[in-house]
């Protein structure tokens, strides 16, 4: 009878070997016999610490998200096993655990939809395609699930966790979630479209949804709950009326949310009297100085010399999401992996002084959007941080000949 394994790091060495041996294309079945002790008490910390090792390696989570489904997987019954306090109703996580069954329930739905359609005549696919269509283009909303994990809980959790770098490969996932649910849905609306190829797609993308799932289930959503205290979970599900509640009644907003949020952040320092902000050009109180920002037609983020994201407006149509829980986070934390080293290029350039200026353009939602980036420096030409200035240009675009009177219907 194989030695039970109560150290930690000889299963978590145990639990690594495993996997880095499943990512080989070793034999699945002599891997688990060779690790069945760890595997058999595995728990939701073993499959986080197991991730940032890997990622500590250098295995990019592009290599990690290829074989994690089949890890997960032999882990499973020790992973479900797992006793935790589940959350209770009115919290941030309660939440989202509701959204997620509410969404399987959906997604169950159109598995029957599918399955009834097998074997019928080429000519039924239309119909089909017209009734897949309103459920997929209905999946969109639960984009708000995964805005609100890497807006309000992962920048938080980041704080919290020494191993947080796995969220970068549950990021990587939604990105992916995000991808294939636009495929369908062009695949759907196309007319050279076939059965085939739309059953394929559909069928990873179910495999991605619910693998997500089962991640938050048995991983992400634990540990959250044994690591983030009550008072977190409360300022967390504040935040969380920034954006919808996808496939559930929105619940009733908790007494303690502070509107003010924005003005004091706005609030540097107290003057005898009247609280001002003097500059050469002018003075503002903290009330003028937000409403000025909120109101301009443009989206900022200011991001510091320390690569810390320090303050950003708050208009009121926003083009890309934020919240107050990323204040304080390193920027290289605020974008997906895919994306992070253009980030980190544009800083460094700005850093040494090679640039000043990057913008980037693209169409969003039926709008054209430009992003900007400007270098700041103070009157020594030191380096003190970067904005970033997105815009809706769809409007200017369009604009011909001159407007000199107001036109004010």
């Amino acid at each position: 009878m194989s030695e039970l394994i109560n150290n930690s790091e000889k299963r978590l060495e145990d639990l690594l070997a495993l996997s880095l041996g499943m990512m080989s294309g070793e034999s699945g079945k002599m891997l688990i016999d060779k690790y069945k002790d760890a595997i058999a008490h595995v728990t939701p910390f073993d499959m986080l610490k197991l991730e940032d090792r890997q990622m500590q390696m250098g295995i990019s989570p592009a290599e990690i998200k290829k074989d994690v489904n089949k890890v997960i997987n032999i882990l499973f019954n020790g992973l479900k096993a797992y006793q935790w306090e589940k959350p209770k109703e009115g919290t941030f996580l309660y939440y989202l655990m509701l959204e997620n069954r509410a969404f399987e329930f959906r997604l169950n739905g159109v598995k029957k939809i599918l399955k009834s359609y097998k074997g019928r005549e080429e000519s039924d696919f239309e119909l089909l395609k017209g009734d897949l269509l309103e459920r997929f283009e209905k999946f969109q909303e639960f984009e708000s699930h995964y805005v609100k994990k890497e807006n309000i809980l992962f920048p938080l959790l980041e704080k919290k966790w020494e191993a947080f770098r796995p969220l970068k490969v549950m990021w990587s996932l939604h990105d992916d979630l995000r991808r294939k649910l636009k495929q369908i849905l062009q695949l759907i609306r196309s007319d050279g479209s076939s059965w085939a190829e739309l059953n394929k797609e559909i069928g990873v993308y179910y495999f991605l949804a619910f693998g997500m799932i089962q991640k938050e289930d048995l991983i992400l959503f634990p540990i959250a709950s044994e690591t983030v205290s009550s008072e977190d979970w409360i300022e967390q599900h504040i935040q969380s009326f920034e954006y919808p509640f996808p496939f559930i009644e929105s619940p009733a907003q908790p007494e303690q949310a502070d509107k003010s949020v924005p003005l004091k952040q706005a609030e540097i320092s107290r003057l005898e009297g009247d609280l001002l902000f003097k500059t050469e050009t002018g003075e503002l109180s903290p009330e003028q100085i937000v409403l000025l920002f909120n109101n301009l037609p443009v989206d900022i983020t200011f991001v510091d010399e320390h690569n810390k994201v320090r303050y950003f407006t708050n208009p009121k149509e926003r083009l890309f999401p934020r919240s107050p829980a990323i204040i304080g986070r390193a920027v290289q934390h605020c974008h997906p992996p895919e994306s992070v080293h253009i980030v980190e290029k544009i800083v460094e350039a700005f850093r040494s002084g090679e640039k000043d200026k990057a913008e980037f353009w693209l169409e969003l939602k039926g709008k054209f959007v430009l992003i900007q980036y400007f270098a700041l420096r103070n009157s020594a030409g030191e380096y003190k941080g970067v904005i970033e200035v997105s815009q809706d240009v769809t409007g200017i675009r369009a604009l011909k000949g001159e407007q000199k009177l107001l036109d004010w219907v």
